[in-house]
């Protein structure tokens, strides 16, 4: 995720996150307080969701591992920060996917750090065609996405 208030910009590793709805395209995550994004997050109400690629899995750990109140992580990791269409926070280009997010509503951030966000605008590589993402499991593990499975012929219509 990254982040941007005044000049300062971020980027945390992000470990629990989910969808909540399609339309609008709502994105639920928790932020601990105690991050250096929280802060940035909390003040801009907006952010930029990034989906990085299994090459970059040691690169994510290791952002996780340092405070952006120490360091600028772009420049440490060698990322390329780039202008969004309708946020502050910047996309980070090495990443497969970047969804730029305003904040939506905030009854549950102020009591649990649960910040839900609507997507207003994602940008998503033409290739590759299905990448092989990371996930977060716990525990210091990850899965990496795979072999594609359909059962599309399987759903009602309504359901797709």
């Amino acid at each position: 995720m990254s982040s941007a208030w005044k000049d300062e910009t971020n980027i945390m590793t992000m470990g629990w996150h989910m969808m909540m709805g399609f339309e609008p395209a709502l994105f639920g995550c928790y932020l601990w307080e105690g991050n250096h994004s929280h802060g940035l997050i909390k003040r801009s109400r907006e952010c930029v969701i990034n989906l990085p690629t299994a090459d970059l899995l040691d690169t994510v750990v290791d952002i996780g591992n340092c405070s952006g109140a120490q360091v600028d992580k772009f420049q440490r990791f060698g990322l390329t920060a780039l202008p969004a269409t309708h946020v502050s926070a910047p996309l980070i280009g090495e990443c497969h996917a970047n969804f730029e997010c305003r904040l939506f509503e905030s009854r549950n951030t102020a009591q649990y750090n649960l910040f839900i966000w609507e997507v207003v605008k994602a940008h998503v590589a033409a290739s590759p065609k299905l990448p092989k993402t990371v996930h977060y499991r716990g525990d210091g593990k990850f899965m990496v996405s795979g072999k594609e499975i359909s059962r599309r012929s399987r759903f009602k219509p309504q359901n797709l």
